[in-house]
Order: structure tokens, then C-alpha cells, then sequence
């Protein structure tokens, strides 16, 4: 079994920008010591508990800090960049930090129509993202190449390359939490993870879609895919659910359309009521989350390894902090990692 990390930054309400950057980078490293396969940075924008707005950048600062896991992009959101910008950020990446480098690509913008609007410079948010999707992934993958590719520009051909001298190319992964990337994925011969920790449906559906469609490429000769979930682990169950406290709340703020914040600190979130209306919704959530004790959290792990035949889970560290937990660290964070590989190792 190998264990993954997914990082959006979170930022407490004890936080600055600064403060959760090196909180990330502390958690990258113990995952790099403990032993972790990868350290994928999520992209989000105009969220007060997100400090992960821009992979490429984070990614190299946690490729500098850490010395064998692989660390990528969970993922670079296509609709809000050109496919040129991301080629050359990943080759340059992959240039840096050799074989260590994973560009997972999705088709979402990762936002709320207004930065989405932002993020176009003031132009059109184009409704159907999907249009393009597979013809950016194919331009990216092109230019990525030690070939490069070669463009038709009144009637004459420019070669186009990410880098001049490519060695090595990042690892193209395809992101999900639906069936349309599934069966790109499976139709190009790319690598595929479903966001379990998003959608928590569909994940059976979607890779039994992948694995029944794949085409062997000359990058991937058969179907690789792992699920992503959100883990808190703490030595007794109740810390555990304390712990997510704090992140169920941001969560059911998010999908009730309420006002968002930073995240709570474990003593703020306990002393909020989750409305009766609410509930359910929470609840449901969080069976979805692998929380616990070692002992209850690798079996959690090992049932939905099972469940969908993976042998590698990427989990989201959602556990907050007490008050007076030193603001550039992430303690409880750091302990679910710990603890999880001490379980399952």
C-alpha cells in the first residue's frame, strides 16, 4: 500500500499567508521522511482557507525542501491557463527536480464565476470547459516532448517546445470527480485519479469506466489510478472528530452557499451549533472521511483500497490546530501522517 498526500494550505483564523507556507512545507517534509510516494498541491482561488492558488509555485518550493517524493499539481486547473504557460512551468519544473515531478491537469476552474472572470482578464468564462479540454491536454503533452511540436502559422511551420533541451518529462495525470476524464484518460493511455475526496459518489463508476476503456500508450502500458480521501488521525477517536471539526464546518459553509472564512481552530469550532437543516449533510460528509485511531484509520484505508482495487490512497490531512499551536506549524496535521504510516507499514 502506498500512501500519497494531497495539500490545499490551509489557513487558520491563527494564520497569515506566511504562516501557512511554512506549515506546508514542514508537513512536505515529514512526508518525505516518512516515506510518503507524492506531494500533490491543489489549485483554488479567492478561498480565505485555501492558501494553494498557484501549483507551479508551490511545487517548487516544496521540491526544494524535501529529497526523494515526488511532487506535482492536484491539479492545474486547464480552463484558467494557457497551454503553453503550464508546459513551460512543468518543464522547467521537471528540469529543476528530475523524475519528481507529476502535472496533474483538470477541467474545472477551481473557483466562483467572478475570479473565474478575473482569471480571463476581464474575457468571456467559457461555458463548456470540455470543449477544449482534450485538445489542451494534447498541446500540453506535445510540448512537454523532446520534439516538441510543430505549428502552422500562414502557411509556414514553427517548432514550439516547453524547454530547448528537454532530458525527462513530468508524469501527465488526468483529474477527476466525473466520467468525462476517465474516459480521456483511458482513451490517451494517461495515468487517472478521481477525486473521492471531493465527490465521494461515482468514484466505482468512474474507475471501472477507466480500467474497461484503457488503450496502452507508449507512457503507460496498463491503467494506473489512486482515489483521494480526507484523513484526520489522532490517538483516540473523539480527538480525531475534534480535530475535523473545524473542516466539516468550512465544508458545509461551502456547499449551503454561506459565508466563507479561515479555518477555525478546534476550541472555535466546537463552539459552533451546526444547524438541524445542516446535519444530515455533515454527517454524510463525513463517513466519506477516514477518521480515527491508527488502528481504525488503516482500516478505513485498507477497505477503500479494496473496494476499488488501488494500491495507493492520497490522503488530504484536514485536522486543525488547538489555540496556541505555534502559527507556522501544523501539529495535528503533521501526527495524522505518522500515524497513518505507522498503521499501514
Amino acid at each position: 500500500m502506498r500512501l500519497s498526500v494531497l495539500d490545499l494550505v490551509p489557513v487558520r483564523t491563527d494564520q497569515s499567508s506566511s504562516d501557512a507556507l511554512a506549515a506546508t512545507l514542514r508537513l512536505a517534509r515529514t512526508a518525505d521522511e516518512l516515506g510518503y510516494t507524492r506531494y500533490w498541491l491543489a489549485e483554488h482561488h479567492n478561498m480565505p482557507a485555501v492558501g494553494s492558488t498557484n501549483p507551479p509555485v508551490l511545487i517548487a518550493l516544496v521540491a526544494g525542501v524535501t529529497s526523494r517524493i515526488r511532487v506535482g499539481s492536484g491539479g492545474v486547473m486547464l480552463p484558467n491557463h494557457a497551454p503553453l504557460v503550464v508546459a513551460e512551468q512543468f518543464a522547467l519544473l521537471e528540469a529543476a527536480f528530475p523524475e519528481r515531478i507529476d502535472l496533474g491537469l483538470g477541467r474545472a476552474p477551481g473557483t466562483d464565476p467572478v475570479t473565474s472572470w478575473a482569471l480571463r482578464h476581464g474575457g468571456p468564462v467559457e461555458q463548456d470547459a470540455a470543449q477544449h479540454f482534450p485538445e489542451y491536454v494534447d498541446n500540453i503533452r506535445a510540448m512537454l516532448s523532446r520534439d516538441g511540436v510543430a505549428l502552422a502559422v500562414s502557411g509556414r511551420s514553427h517548432e514550439l517546445r516547453a524547454t530547448p533541451a528537454a532530458r525527462t518529462e513530468p508524469v501527465v495525470w488526468l483529474l477527476g470527480s466525473s466520467d468525462f476524464s476517465a474516459q480521456l484518460a483511458a482513451a490517451q493511455g494517461l495515468p487517472y485519479v478521481f477525486a473521492h475526496h471531493f465527490s465521494g459518489s461515482g468514484t466505482a463508476e468512474a474507475l471501472e469506466l477507466y480500467r474497461s476503456q484503457f488503450r496502452p500508450s507508449e507512457d503507460l502500458a496498463e491503467p494506473q489510478t489512486f482515489l483521494t480521501v480526507n484523513a484526520a488521525v489522532a490517538e483516540t477517536e473523539e480527538e480525531a472528530v475534534r480535530l475535523a471539526r473545524p473542516q466539516l464546518l468550512s465544508m458545509i459553509a461551502l456547499r449551503t452557499g454561506q459565508p466563507l472564512g479561515p479555518l477555525r481552530t478546534v476550541e472555535e469550532a466546537a463552539a459552533v451549533e451546526i444547524p438541524g437543516q445542516h446535519r444530515l449533510l455533515g454527517e454524510s460528509m463525513q463517513r466519506r472521511w477516514v477518521i480515527g485511531t491508527p488502528a481504525q484509520a488503516a482500516a478505513q484505508i485498507q477497505e477503500l483500497a479494496t473496494t476499488y482495487g488501488v494500491d495507493e490512497v492520497m490522503v488530504n490531512p484536514i485536522s486543525s490546530a488547538v489555540a496556541g499551536t505555534d502559527p507556522a506549524t501544523s501539529p495535528a496535521r503533521e501526527e495524522t501522517l505518522r500515524l497513518l504510516a505507522s498503521a499501514i507499514w
